[in-house]
């Protein structure tokens, strides 16, 4: 079945092309900024309700899970993002896939926090589906996550520092947690604030 594909709201669309100014000033080309963009607007953004749900456990492994994986790859690197979960793309899956420097991307579902340890870390995040906001957030520094890969075989996964963190940001996603949602309150207040702002810039701009 087809999946419904979201033009990004105006707001977010000038929020984008902020965070844009910042990938273009490192080096990215104009082709790679489009195909960015492009892969961006796949992607559900901040006030989509399906971010705010809980995705559901996936039993059938069909070739259709390995499509949608494989789908969500090509989306996270396109969008030159490290991490995503089905829900950010609409669908409502406990899949997520994530790649951490030059290791091959890892796709993990019905993913399980078995352990984790109780040191822990403060570091910024940025999130695809909340277009030019970044916060603190205290992520486990070592985890150990119990799941399935796209064929529906068992894996467990020890991870630690990124690599920890960003499997942790991707199962907030879905149990429809946001980093907004792990955010000091004065973070959380002026990254509304700013979401709000963008939002009203561009209707005044409409």
């Amino acid at each position: 079945m087809a999946e419904e594909h979201r033009h990004l709201p105006d707001a977010t669309a000038e929020a984008i092309d902020a965070d844009e100014e910042k990938l273009e000033s490192s080096g990215l080309s104009s082709k790679e900024l489009q195909t960015r963009r492009e892969a961006l607007r796949q992607v559900r953004q901040f006030g989509d309700p399906v971010l705010r749900s809980e995705a559901r456990v996936i039993e059938d492994f069909s070739d259709h899970i390995r499509a949608q994986a494989e789908r969500m790859i090509h989306l996270m690197e396109d969008a030159y993002g490290i991490g995503l979960a089905a829900p950010q793309i609409g669908i409502s899956n406990r899949l997520l896939v994530y790649r951490v420097g030059d290791s091959p991307p890892v796709v993990l579902a019905n993913p399980v926090i078995e352990w984790n340890s109780d040191d822990e870390e403060a570091f910024e995040e940025g999130c695809l589906s909340l277009a030019n906001v970044h916060v603190d957030v205290d992520r486990a520094i070592h985890v150990r996550v119990t799941g399935q890969d796209a064929f529906g075989d068992r894996i467990k996964i020890e991870a630690s520092g990124l690599n920890a963190r960003v499997i942790q940001h991707e199962m907030d996603h879905l149990d429809g947690i946001l980093i907004l949602d792990r955010a000091s309150k004065d973070q959380r207040k002026a990254a509304l604030r700013a979401l709000r702002e963008a939002e009203e810039s561009a209707g005044y701009a409409a």
